[in-house]
């Protein structure tokens, strides 16, 4: 499992807040709800990080 880096996120309440009830409906904790929000947007842009295995194989 890769590593993750704790820092601050400031949004607006009214986002936070429907952030935290979207993770609810989906029953995701609220930081598991952003990640897969950016992870989703990442793909879209077809910016998504490479995974391990995939860049071993190019090393």
């Amino acid at each position: 499992m890769s590593k993750k880096k704790a820092f601050a996120l400031r949004i607006n309440e009214e986002m936070f807040k429907a952030i935290e009830k979207w993770a609810a409906d989906e029953f995701r904790s609220t930081n598991g709800q952003i990640e897969w929000m950016l992870m989703q947007s990442l793909k879209n842009a077809k910016r998504q990080p490479k995974r391990k295995d995939e860049t071993e194989k190019e090393g």
